[in-house]
């Protein structure tokens, strides 16, 4: 939607964290408001109409309708905690979360440059997305560590996998995307 554009770029006014988001990363989508994003958005119709939001719980009918099942299925990028999200962007307030993306992001460029041997993109982003940042800072710390760091880029990135698959386990996390049946 060309006409669609926001300030904030890298969290949507819906809920996805765009800045952690593949498609982002690769250039293949401006983020939420870019003037590029998903042409069929309902969300981002509901705000053109309205004019006046640039999250969906600046409105007085959050949560509409639209929220029902949103968490439901996943893209490129998990949809899982996006209410979850702007819930907590709204309790902390927009600067303070960005600042937690921006971490965020910082460690996932780690992962993709340094733990990733070719397949591990996707549940990188899955983890990055869906952990908090204090358990993600956990994990990194101890793939930091000399005798991990000096292993071959197979074996760094097999544990990396199994360090962030335990902590998701103990949160209750699915590190998988979700994709609706066809």
């Amino acid at each position: 939607m060309k006409s669609f554009k926001r300030e904030n770029l890298l969290f949507s006014l819906c809920g996805l964290n765009c800045y952690l988001c593949p498609m982002y990363q690769d250039k293949y989508c401006p983020g939420c408001g870019g003037g590029q994003g998903n042409q069929s958005c309902a969300i981002a119709k509901c705000s053109i109409e309205k004019k006046t939001y640039q999250y969906c719980y600046e409105c007085e009918k959050f949560p509409c309708e639209k929220y029902n099942n949103i968490d439901n299925y996943d893209s490129f990028i998990t949809h899982k905690h996006r209410y979850k999200d702007i819930e907590l962007a709204k309790k902390m307030g927009i600067e303070k979360y960005n600042q937690i993306l921006k971490e965020k992001r910082k460690y996932l460029k780690i992962l993709l440059e340094n733990f990733n041997s070719g397949r591990q993109k996707t549940f990188f982003y899955l983890a990055i997305n869906l952990l908090d940042l204090e358990d993600i800072e956990n994990v990194m710390l101890q793939l930091n560590r000399k005798e991990i760091m000096t292993k071959a880029l197979k074996d760094k990135s097999e544990i990396a996998v199994k360090l962030f698959q335990k902590v998701a386990q103990q949160r209750n996390i699915e590190l998988k995307l979700r994709r609706k049946a066809k």
